[in-house]
């Protein structure tokens, strides 16, 4: 199995920037990423995928020109950089895998492992 552990969430006041990380183990190169986040009383919402190779990404239309994500295979970790968070960018952001995937990174059920989540607040 993979394991992921999530970080980097916190209080920011909108504007702000945050770099949310993921680092994993067993093999990471082989593996397509992606970000999810949830908000209490909403379905889990995609936000960002990266392939396995790195060379492609996907954005959700609402991030899209502000969050970038980006991987390092050397450190077994995958990024979320967040720019101009708004109140609506406040959730429990996730990290998913799925080994090597080519295809709708945008549904949750493409991936088949998950990390614990790491909170994200952003005050108006």
């Amino acid at each position: 199995q993979v394991h992921l552990v999530e970080s980097g969430g916190g209080l920011v006041q909108a504007g702000d920037s945050l770099r949310l990380s993921c680092a994993a183990s067993g093999a990471f190169s082989s593996y397509s990423m992606g970000w999810f986040r949830q908000t209490p009383g909403k379905e889990r919402e995609f936000v960002a995928a990266i392939t396995w190779s790195g060379d492609k990404t996907y954005y959700a239309d609402f991030v899209k020109g502000r969050f970038t994500i980006s991987r390092d295979d050397a450190k077994n970790t995958v990024y979320l950089q967040m720019n101009s968070l708004n109140q609506w960018d406040t959730a429990t952001y996730y990290c998913a895998a799925v080994a090597y995937y080519d295809g709708t990174y945008y549904f949750e059920g493409t991936y088949d492992y998950w990390g614990q989540g790491t909170q994200v607040t952003v005050s108006s």
